[in-house]
């Protein structure tokens, strides 16, 4: 592949990682429920769907499941009932929280959150759509088989993606960690995180496309 590819798609990931989106706003609600580490482990979470994502379509899976639109609408109500799930528990925590200040609730450990985080991000079908409109401009013929460019634009795309959303995490997390010890406002963040897992969830079922 071409230096000139390489940079062109390295920018383009840049700007697309930068643009707030529903993997941006999932690490966000989980820094500002849980904190810095909860927001850099669903970064990291991302990524690894990402990854995930690249593998499969350099075997060309992403085509066979876009010629299939019955297996991606089942990925997309899936990954809406998994949201919502996220959203009531979160909403649950807050409760407790208010019904009993004092009492500490019982967190997410890092493990489960960071598989929440994968699972959230290869239910979404838009980004099997997404790399089967994105990557082939960047692919080229004659050259490197498409499997390796395939998975070299993956590369760059995730490293690139990591910088930015473990940034994001770390940030939203250190904002709930300096405001923890006024319950009131640990309270309504919570919520304010259950209602951006919700809302991903009504935006997933509702567009589709």
């Amino acid at each position: 592949m071409e230096l000139t590819v390489l940079l062109a798609f390295t920018v383009a990931s840049a700007l697309i990682s930068l643009a707030p989106g529903p993997d941006m706003m999932f690490i966000i609600a989980n820094g500002i429920a849980r904190g810095r580490r909860a927001g850099v482990i669903a970064a990291l979470g991302m990524s690894t769907g990402i990854a995930i994502h690249t593998v499969a379509a350099a075997a060309g899976l992403g085509a066979l499941l876009a010629a299939a639109p019955v297996a991606l609408d089942v990925m997309r109500i899936l990954g809406a009932v998994f949201l919502v799930y996220l959203a009531i528990t979160t909403l649950r925590a807050s409760r407790k929280a208010a019904a009993a200040p004092e009492t500490p609730v019982p967190q997410r450990s890092l493990r489960k959150m960071y598989a929440m985080a994968v699972l959230t991000n290869l239910s979404n079908p838009k980004v099997i759509l997404f790399y089967l409109a994105f990557f082939p401009q960047f692919i080229h013929q004659p050259g490197w088989p498409a499997w390796v460019q395939f998975l070299v634009l993956g590369g760059i795309l995730i490293c690139v993606g990591l910088c930015v959303d473990a940034t994001v995490g770390f940030v939203s997390g250190a904002l709930s960690e300096f405001l923890v010890r006024r319950p009131a406002i640990r309270r309504w963040m919570d919520r304010v995180s259950a209602a951006i897992f919700g809302a991903l969830a009504v935006r997933l079922v509702a567009n589709p496309q």
